[in-house]
């Protein structure tokens, strides 16, 4: 019998996964799909504290998230890095006193120690101010992260596995039943039907949390979670420098403008109430037209809607607090544990964000200690991710290694292998010397090498799990080439 069975193979669910595995205790995880194919990969890619909680009091997420930035970017600097975000002073809404509080309250909550502090800035001088209109004069800059959100999951998971635990992607837990002092649990996915035994059940499902609890769990009338769609759009690169912007709107949310994958910039997010159902969700026209709007509001040159090159929308699954508005809404987590060890423990995940999910899984396995008795030590928080095992301060080097190693494979291979998978981009090269060594190219560097890597160590099935997932070359391969990677998969 299990100690655990995780349902669920976004962030948090990889994150309880890891980590209990870490401790000692047999574990096995269940996602229906592709791992972080939801909420997880639908996020605008952020490492950080959400400066505009404070405005709602969310002292105690905003605390916590501040202090994981640069806990998560020691384990894992391959994938998690340094930004610096410009915050344009808009006349007429936020008053410039209350930014200034704000973000001095920002710098002092979290313990920051590496990540640089906030300083003002004459956008009519700085590069910042170049791309802007020219009515913006003031602006501030601070400090968060950026993640790979995807590989963010996808790393936890390989952890997990290396630890021990059971990772089942296309398998859906189509029953868990309470029986004999703890969970009966039938699966249905890539191998067929089979059913496991489980002393502990933690629902991770995200959006799909409350359906897990009505339909998988047995149980009527759950009403715990209020699904929140947030939307994105990416567009041809708006300006030439490396930073960030933060844009305050009228209806008083914000969007971020955020250098992405070399040659483009990421929009978002939007925040409204979804009622739909999850699988279905998709970026509509109104948030395009909103998306572009308040971009255009800041930027000199109209961001139209020929620009976008790539659109992603994704649902929060937000605790229920009854707020009136979306944007009000509490991101901090919640954690519900029912039963017990006699009778079958179950703890029911709500809400969550990717900054936090470390600390959401150290919370949920107290609770499990609670019933379950203590295995190992709490661990996670000194650790590295797969690959991460490098200083926050040495991507560089790594790159310049590995380029020594590897002298006839072209630099933009190495340092984009490098982001994806640090110091395991190894494993993928193995003893190649040209490029014709990684075997079959199927576009923008993507050689059948890395391919198989991720199919064998990353639980990768499909050209979409490859390239909007693992990699994102979806945005510079051809439809010829994608054809021919699923071509290759299949085969």
């Amino acid at each position: 019998m299990l100690d655990v069975f995780v349902i669920g193979g976004g962030i948090n669910g990889a994150s309880v996964a890891r980590d209990a595995a870490g401790r000692g205790y047999s574990v096995a995880l269940a996602e229906m799909h592709d791992l972080a194919s939801g909420t997880s990969s639908a996020a605008t890619k952020l490492i950080h504290g959400g400066l505009r909680y404070l405005e709602h009091y969310e002292f105690r997420l905003v605390h916590e998230a501040l202090a994981e930035r640069e806990v998560l970017w020691a384990a894992a600097p391959h994938i998690i890095w340094p930004l610096r975000f410009v915050l344009p002073h808009h006349k007429g809404l936020r008053p410039a006193m209350v930014l200034r509080a704000g973000l001095a309250m920002y710098d002092h909550m979290g313990g920051r120690r590496l990540l640089p502090p906030t300083r003002t800035l004459d956008l009519t001088r700085d590069v910042a101010g170049k791309p802007l209109k020219p009515g913006y004069r003031l602006g501030f800059e601070y400090s968060d992260c950026w993640v790979n959100d995807a590989r963010f999951v996808v790393l936890n998971a390989r952890d997990a596995a290396d630890r021990g635990a059971a990772v089942h992607v296309r398998t859906k837990v189509a029953e868990a039943r309470r029986e004999d002092g703890g969970w009966t649990v039938r699966l249905e996915g890539e191998g067929g039907s089979q059913t496991l035994r489980a002393r502990m059940l933690v629902n991770a499902a995200g959006p799909w949390v409350d359906a897990v609890i009505n339909g998988v769990m047995g149980r009527n009338g759950a009403r715990n979670v209020r699904l929140v769609q947030g939307s994105h759009i990416v567009v041809r690169k708006l300006y030439e420098h490396d930073r960030c912007y933060i844009f305050q709107n009228a209806d008083g949310r914000i969007i971020f403008a955020i250098p992405y994958e070399g040659d483009f910039t990421l929009i978002g997010t939007t925040d409204r109430d979804y009622r739909g159902d999850p699988e279905d969700v998709a970026i509509s026209a109104e948030e395009t037209d909103y998306l572009l709007s308040a971009a255009s509001e800041y930027f000199a040159q109209p961001v139209k809607r020929e620009a976008i090159v790539w659109s992603y929308s994704g649902v929060r699954p937000l605790y229920d607090d009854g707020a009136s508005a979306a944007q009000e809404a509490t991101r901090d987590y919640v954690l519900k544990l029912e039963g017990d060890a006699a009778t079958g423990a179950a703890i029911n995940v709500f809400g969550g964000k990717l900054t936090t999910s470390r600390r959401l899984a150290e919370a949920v396995l107290e609770k499990i200690e609670g019933v379950l008795g203590r295995k190992g030590a709490a661990w996670t928080r000194n650790s590295t991710l797969p690959g991460g095992d490098f200083g926050v301060k040495s991507f560089e080097a790594e790159v310049r290694r590995l380029g020594l190693d590897y002298p006839g494979l072209p630099p933009e291979l190495l340092r984009r292998l490098m982001r994806l998978y640090g110091t395991r981009a190894r494993a993928i090269l193995g003893d190649a010397r040209q490029p014709e060594e990684l075997g079959p190219h199927f576009g923008a560097g993507l050689h059948a090498a890395e391919v198989d890597y991720l199919v064998a160590q990353e639980w990768a099935r499909t050209a979409q799990d490859i390239l909007w997932r693992r990699t994102k070359l979806g945005l510079r391969v051809t439809p010829e080439e994608a054809a021919r990677l699923e071509d290759y998969l299949a085969g």
